[in-house]
């Protein structure tokens, strides 16, 4: 089917109060990953492109990539700018064929970050486009957006209530104790916060940072309003277990085919697995 926008998904999310997973890509194998395990789960998904994966694969390989996979598949597929850097990025993303961007103001002051969303957001309601945001700062690295662990600030919820009544996105990603990339130990969710954002705003919060997050504390952020949540790590993790394990089984192995189809399948069981923990399974 063609692609959707996201916020069709999350306001279907919103209503049976589950999660949509949104699952980062790079190549081929891993859109194909994402697709057909949403496929076998009866699943929505989001396809979401970082900066890194737009200078690595480039643009229009990444709409055609998923804009193919989305209309062979029965499943509803939205595909998301992740960690938008600039209004000419969303703008270029928007043109090419995304059905979601999102605006990272993040590491502006309040108010130049609600001037910025405001103007991406006009372009997005004029163009059926949807529209994600962020306040506070989350800790770790996003390619080229780097926060310093010390430097992390968690989202205030009177500023989250103050954004959205100013720019009234449809999903805002909130800070509230997770990372980029791997962890180093175990992450501890301030779930108190999350419910009183989610009471203040009334709207789709997304997590972003989420791969290493035990499975409990993802319930319970989903129970209490999270209905994006973000998976990069975890998927680059199962592709490359996949390819060593297939190098270590054969390491005079030359055809790639050999090597990322167990890197594939590896991806979809893990894609899989996300998509029950948070519960939307069935959604489609």
């Amino acid at each position: 089917m063609p692609m959707v926008s996201m916020a069709q998904l999350l306001a279907k999310a919103e209503e049976g109060k589950y999660a949509v997973g949104a699952f980062n890509c790079n190549n081929m194998e891993i859109v194909q990953a994402i697709i057909a395990a949403a496929t076998q789960e009866e699943a929505p998904v989001i396809v979401q492109a970082s900066q890194g994966a737009i200078k690595y694969a480039g643009l229009d390989y990444i709409v055609a990539m998923t804009r193919l996979a989305a209309a062979n598949s029965p499943v509803p597929v939205a595909l998301h700018l992740d960690h938008g850097t600039s209004f000419e990025q969303c703008m270029q993303c928007i043109r090419s064929g995304f059905t979601s961007v999102m605006i990272d103001g993040s590491k502006n002051s309040l108010e130049e970050n609600i001037t910025l969303s405001r103007r991406v957001f006009d372009v997005c309601r004029a163009t059926g486009v949807s529209i994600e945001s962020e306040l506070g700062k989350i800790g770790g690295t996003e390619d080229d957006i780097k926060v310093e662990d010390w430097d992390a600030l968690f989202t205030d919820p009177e500023e989250a209530e103050y954004f959205v009544k100013a720019v009234p996105v449809d999903a805002l990603a909130i800070a509230i104790g997770t990372a980029h990339g791997q962890y180093k130990g175990e992450p501890k969710l301030d779930l108190d916060r999350l419910a009183e954002i989610r009471k203040r705003v009334r709207i789709p919060i997304v997590l972003h940072g989420s791969s290493g997050v035990p499975d409990d504390a993802i319930r319970a952020a989903v129970e209490r309003g999270v209905r994006k949540i973000n998976i990069d790590t975890n998927v680059r993790e199962a592709f490359m277990s996949g390819v060593k394990e297939a190098l270590a089984k054969d390491p005079n192995q030359i055809d790639p085919r050999k090597v990322l189809g167990p890197a594939k399948e590896r991806m979809i069981e893990l894609v899989r697995e996300k998509i029950r923990l948070f519960g939307s399974s069935h959604q489609a």
